[in-house]
């Protein structure tokens, strides 16, 4: 991380175009915002844009701005964001969800600097802007499936910039915990907890796939605990601590998936489950289905009863909902379809009614206990 900081301060010395590539959860703003910080303008703005939170339909209106009347509800004319950050720098977060159209929209702005505001007849004004691009997908990948444009692509990777994910950064787990522990201690005016030895190791061998996202989550829901001794490893999360048991995730998740769904033989899937929960660290870090898992199972490195499992730890987590399920794998509600007819005809169609009963025993459960 300290020959990562010496790279942005290099970078932030000139205006060329920034390509940060890191999994959901790494900093990724951190660092567009230090590259601003670290440059000759950081006194104008910093305009940071999600292009995945923004609907296709309104994100070119969003960027480059919109004439009064272009569309049902454009009242009034519109700069965009690319002007507001006319001499700072525009930070687009989420690049590969960007579609192709604006993609092509996007090149254009990148080779002229000139834009076009949605409904205008004529080019606006050139603008004077430090391009930031980052994503957390393949690029290249992307290029070659025809997903992202090749020219585009090249225009924005100027400077490339990896950010490296939690799991591969040692200690630093350790002093990112204590720094989140005591900003949420002082966020909530309740006491830091103090984190036992035996739960310092749990945390360190746990993979965060959800990176220093995943890691602040934790430490507010601990401080939020009131726990008034030291915190020990049955006090963290589930998830993190299994970490401790090599294999306990798969093997509880095959023998509570074999006892609803008796036509699988959730032995025979992996046996360390490590190839089920890479993949679903994929997909919580952003890979979507098709290129996660549709692609493993077609080059036959993914077993059907591997495929079932995984579509049964997902409905766990949805509680039987297909439709939420396809949000989860990062996938648009119009993919549902070709999802669920996939899984039909690899047999994999899980029934859904043992999942939302045992969403409702868990409902009952957390209303009796709040009316105790």
């Amino acid at each position: 991380m300290s020959a990562l900081r010496v790279y942005i301060e290099r970078a932030a010395r000139t205006d060329a175009k920034v390509l940060l590539f890191g999994e959901t959860g790494v900093g990724k703003e951190v660092v567009a915002r230090l590259l601003h910080a670290y440059s000759g303008r950081r006194a104008r703005a910093f305009v940071p844009i999600n292009c995945s939170g923004i609907p296709e339909t309104l994100l070119a209106s969003e960027l480059f701005g919109h004439t009064k009347g272009s569309f049902t509800g454009a009242l009034r004319d519109k700069p965009g964001l690319v002007r507001q950050a006319n001499g700072g720098t525009l930070f687009l977060d989420e690049l590969g969800e960007m579609s192709l159209a604006m993609q092509a929209m996007l090149l254009r702005f990148t080779e002229t600097g000139e834009i076009q505001p949605v409904g205008a007849d004529a080019l606006a004004a050139r603008t004077d802007v430090r391009l930031i691009t980052a994503t957390n997908r393949d690029l290249r990948a992307q290029v070659e499936a025809g997903a992202f444009r090749e020219d585009l692509y090249f225009r924005l990777n100027v400077i490339e910039i990896r950010i490296p994910p939690l799991r591969e950064r040692g200690t630093d787990i350790l002093q990112l915990f204590e720094y989140y522990l005591r900003q949420a201690s002082r966020s909530h005016a309740l006491p830091c907890p103090d984190i036992a030895d035996a739960a310092k190791q749990v945390l360190c061998a746990y993979r965060w796939p959800g990176n220093v996202r995943e890691l602040r989550n934790v430490t507010e829901r601990l401080v939020l605990l009131e726990i008034d001794r030291r915190v020990t490893p049955d006090d963290l999360p589930e998830e993190v601590r299994q970490s401790r048991r090599p294999g306990t995730r798969a093997v509880t998740r095959r023998r509570a998936a074999s006892d609803v769904h008796p036509r699988f033989d959730f032995d025979e899937a992996s046996e360390d489950g490590s190839v089920i929960d890479s993949l679903w660290d994929r997909l919580i870090q952003g890979d979507d289905f098709w290129s996660a898992v549709h692609q493993a199972f077609k080059a036959h490195e993914l077993s059907r009863v591997d495929l079932a499992a995984l579509i049964d730890r997902g409905l766990r987590h949805t509680r039987g909902s297909y439709r939420a399920l396809v949000t989860l794998f990062n996938l648009s509600p119009r993919e549902y379809k070709r999802f669920h007819a996939f899984l039909y005809a690899q047999r994999c169609n899980l029934p859904v009614a043992p999942y939302r009963m045992a969403g409702k025993k868990f409902d009952t459960a957390d209303k009796s206990a709040a009316r105790r």
